[in-house]
């Protein structure tokens, strides 16, 4: 079943005068459409509980999003409880039920409230819906607390971090933001937001040196690397060269020796290393 944003008026009025069902009836509804499919039992079980998925989604509708689309993902929370309900554990469909409808559209407003993914842990979602209930009832209290206190209490409160309660009300304090965006009017489209985004990369000069520097660094291990055996340097080669790093377990197998022989090849490869660097460049042995 779909809703139609144009409709929503039509839904209320169904929904009102959909009837009530008492506890047998529903049960039997729910019996029949859990072990008959019975198509007839679910229409009826779920037309009656819509207006449960109005009060729901009501309760969402200052996210700035359409009340037909909270009232639509409602109902998909609501289908889902149908298809995951026992009967015979003797609890009212609607009791079961909110939590699907509930969880549904709070999916929905997270997926749609910003083009910005936020975090869908339970405590990121407790965060999201109830930081400007919180906010609002600590502000209603006789003393003033300033900002950094109130992030401390409702982050105690929620269960979180106090940078997770900044982050998330930074967020909701402001819409979206395009990064072609201009700053203002007056700087015309040459001045987008993302010309004053500082650039993390080195400088010239500082990439020219750390060139150089990889370049001197990389021949002094070559010529240390001469110290070592085969079997030395194949260790060393596999376990601190390259980029996935072989395990003990794995060395040990294709060298016909066990992990702990391999840790102590390893150690003792590393130490002639050291040694074999300090004698060809003691002027860098305070880095080693």
């Amino acid at each position: 079943m779909a809703y139609h944003r144009g409709g929503r008026g039509q839904i209320v009025r169904a929904a009102v005068n959909a009837p009530y069902l008492e506890r047998d009836e529903e049960r039997e509804l729910a019996v029949r459409w859990r072990e008959c499919h019975d198509q007839d039992a679910l229409h009826r079980l779920t037309s009656a509980h819509m207006r449960l998925v109005i009060s729901i989604a009501a309760r969402f509708r200052n996210f700035g999003l359409p009340m037909g689309d909270l009232i639509q993902e409602g109902h998909v929370g609501l289908l889902e409880a149908a298809a995951r309900f026992e009967p015979e554990r003797e609890v009212r469909f609607s009791t079961y039920a909110t939590w699907w409808i509930r969880a549904s559209i709070q999916d929905y407003v997270l997926r749609n409230w910003s083009i910005v993914r936020g975090g869908t842990s339970s405590a990121q979602k407790a965060l999201f819906f109830n930081l400007r209930r919180l906010r609002a009832c600590l502000a209603r209290g006789r003393d003033r607390i300033d900002e950094p206190h109130l992030y401390d209490r409702i982050a105690n409160a929620i269960g979180v971090s106090r940078d997770d309660v900044a982050l998330m009300d930074s967020r909701l304090s402001g819409p979206d933001l395009s990064l072609n965006a201009p700053v203002s009017e007056a700087e015309g489209p040459g001045a987008d937001r993302q010309d004053f985004i500082p650039c993390t990369a080195p400088l010239p000069d500082e990439a020219v040196g750390n060139g150089i520097d990889g370049e001197r660094r990389s021949v002094w291990l070559r010529r240390a690397l001469r110290a070592l055996n085969e079997r030395e340097l194949r260790i060393v080669s596999q376990r601190r060269l390259s980029e996935d790093g072989a395990t003990l377990e794995s060395l040990g197998s294709q060298l016909g020796i066990s992990k702990e022989r391999v840790r102590q090849i390893e150690s003792r490869a590393l130490e002639k290393l050291k040694i074999e660097l300090v004698r060809t460049q003691p002027d860098r042995a305070a880095f080693l």
